[in-house]
Order: structure tokens, then C-alpha cells, then sequence
């Protein structure tokens, strides 16, 4: 299994590394509680087709280790800066999911453009929901934390609450078998109660606004209609119209986890994506 050290602090990072070395490469960043496998629709296509798709299991998450510290989004950045030099990669479309957005963010303001060539936000947290002094229209502040102490008394309820507006499964468009949501339910488990609970109390504070402005590269910015967790006009409309060089492409009843409900479509955008110069 392939794993490789933080350059912060040594703790141990797995990685997945799929299709041929030579391929164009897509790096994935996952959302809060998932590993890898969050993106099997999207990566698994795309190294058949020869893309070279890497995925890193956050510290505190999936096969990673479980530690105390490091959630901080500096050292979260420096871990996903620390897999491209790891792998030595150039070229680079860097996608992120949720918070994983934020950590892209960071690792490209805080690290430099050189290994990366265009960006992907989907369904992201970033630029932040919560109401601060730039962003007046944000969430109260206490909402979030009340549903952070929500998942600090009750993770497992909180999982299985959620999953229903996560995918947005009221809606027409939107099926999935109870077995495969049932699989991501225990999928969150993979996260560790600390790391689930450092990374709500991060999205709780998130702002990253002023460093999406700084982004001077090709970037999507993919979003649903209904998502509950990122509701757009705070996150993804946001993040676009904050870009230098953001495109928006809104997802019509879309929830957070569209890289599930409308798979086929962000497989489709994804590889478009990387096609453009």
C-alpha cells in the first residue's frame, strides 16, 4: 500500500496512484470523513481512458493515520503540497470536494501555481458559508457549531440524518440504491471522531475569499442547485465570481454529493476540463 510522510510533521499519508504514469494527471482531494473511494465514478473511468488519477486519504481519514493534530488548513495544504512533490507531479488539474476546496485553495496560495495547471471546486465549502465581516449574507456562525456539537454527541445519528439532503434524494434525478448510500454512511466512519470534529470546527470559521482572488489559473467551479451543506450563492457562485479565471457550471437538483447522483456529468465536465489550455 502506498503511503508517504508529512512534510509537517511525519504523520503517515496513504495515497492511491491509478492509470499510467505517463498520463495527464488528476489529483483528487476529498470531502470531510471520506477517503479515496468517494471518487471511484470519476477516477476509475478516467485511468481507463489513461489519465493518471491520485487520491490522498486526509490525515485522520481513511487508511491514513490517526493522529491528534495537524487540521489546521496550513498543514492540511502542506500535506496535499507534500503528495505532488512526493510524486513529483506537473500538470496537474487539482480537484477538490467540500472542504477539500479550501485545502486546494490553501496549498496553491501557500505553495505556488508551478506543479499545478487548472483547479476544480466541486461542491465546495470554499470560499466559506459562515457570516464574517467580508461576507454579512453568511450562516450564523452558531448554526454550524450547533451542528458541530450535534456530531460530537452523535456521530453515527448524524451520518445517517444526514444522508438523505447530502444526496439530495427527494429530488427527480437522484437515485441511488439504499445499499450504496448505506456503504457511504459507513464510509464516514473511516474518519477518526477527532478528525471529523477538527474539520467541522474548521468549516466553522472557513474564509478563504481574499485567496481565491489570487488564483491565476483555469478553474471550474461545479455546484448543485440543492446543496444543503454548501448552499451555492453562498460557496459555489461565490467562488466563480472570485476567480480570475473561474466557469461555473450548476448542477439542476444537485446535493453535496453530487459525485455520486450525477456522476456521469462531473465524469464528462472533469474531462473536459482537462483538456482546456
Amino acid at each position: 500500500m502506498p503511503y508517504f510522510e508529512s512534510p509537517v510533521d511525519g504523520t503517515r499519508l496513504h495515497f492511491v496512484d491509478y492509470g499510467p504514469a505517463t498520463g495527464q494527471v488528476i489529483v483528487f482531494v476529498n470531502s470531510a470523513y471520506f477517503g479515496t473511494e468517494m471518487w471511484e465514478y470519476q477516477m476509475l473511468p478516467l485511468a481507463a481512458e489513461g489519465y493518471r488519477c491520485v487520491g490522498l486519504d486526509r490525515r485522520g481519514h481513511g487508511r491514513s493515520d490517526d493522529v491528534w493534530g495537524g487540521f489546521d488548513l496550513d498543514t492540511l495544504a502542506d500535506d496535499v503540497d507534500g503528495l505532488l512533490r512526493h510524486l513529483d507531479l506537473s500538470g496537474v488539474t487539482l480537484v477538490g470536494h467540500s472542504i477539500g476546496t479550501a485545502e486546494v485553495v490553501r496549498c496553491l496560495t501557500r505553495h505556488g501555481v508551478e506543479r499545478v495547471a487548472r483547479v476544480a471546486l466541486v461542491a465546495g465549502m470554499a470560499p466559506g458559508a459562515v457570516r464574517s465581516a467580508d461576507h454579512p449574507e453568511g450562516i450564523d456562525p452558531g448554526v454550524v457549531e450547533a451542528g458541530n456539537e450535534v456530531f460530537r454527541r452523535d456521530r453515527a445519528a448524524f451520518f445517517v440524518d444526514g444522508a438523505r439532503s447530502f444526496f439530495a434524494l427527494d429530488l427527480p434525478g437522484n437515485e441511488l440504491s439504499p445499499a450504496y448510500v448505506q456503504s457511504m454512511i459507513n464510509r464516514c466512519h473511516g474518519a477518526t471522531a477527532r478528525g471529523g470534529a477538527a474539520l467541522g470546527d474548521l468549516a466553522a470559521t472557513l474564509n478563504v475569499a481574499p485567496e481565491l482572488a489570487k488564483l491565476d489559473l483555469p478553474a471550474l467551479v461545479v455546484h448543485g442547485t440543492h446543496d444543503t451543506s454548501a448552499p451555492l450563492d453562498l460557496t459555489g457562485r461565490r467562488a466563480a465570481e472570485l476567480l480570475p479565471d473561474g466557469t461555473l457550471k450548476v448542477y439542476e437538483n444537485a446535493g453535496h454529493g453530487l459525485f455520486a447522483t450525477h456522476a456521469e456529468q462531473l465524469l464528462a465536465d472533469l474531462r473536459e476540463f482537462t483538456a482546456r489550455d
